[in-house]
């Protein structure tokens, strides 16, 4: 069962610009099929990486991530503190 567009009561089916664009991803769908037919299952972009350099490179992010966060939670405690011991008094 296909679906039907909504007719909208002041439609008249003219095109008013034509989104059809040589280039774009949805142009054509054939090259979209050629693509992923020609890729191979054992294909991939770059080297995979084991597990000890999965685990550093998670244990890094997480930690540049906590770094930036403690940063964060120490200027506002500052800023805190001072506003409430030597601005506001």
């Amino acid at each position: 069962m296909t679906r039907m567009p909504k007719q909208y009561d002041d439609d008249d089916c003219r095109v008013i610009c034509n989104m059809d664009v040589d280039g774009m991803p949805w142009h054509d769908r054939r090259v979209r099929r050629e693509k992923r037919a020609n890729r191979t299952a054992n294909e991939h972009e770059g080297p995979k990486m084991t597990k000890s350099e999965t685990r550093r490179f998670t244990w890094y992010a997480v930690s540049a991530g906590l770094l930036i966060v403690l940063v964060f939670a120490v200027t506002w405690v500052l800023f805190t503190l001072f506003a409430t011991q030597v601005w506001f008094r």
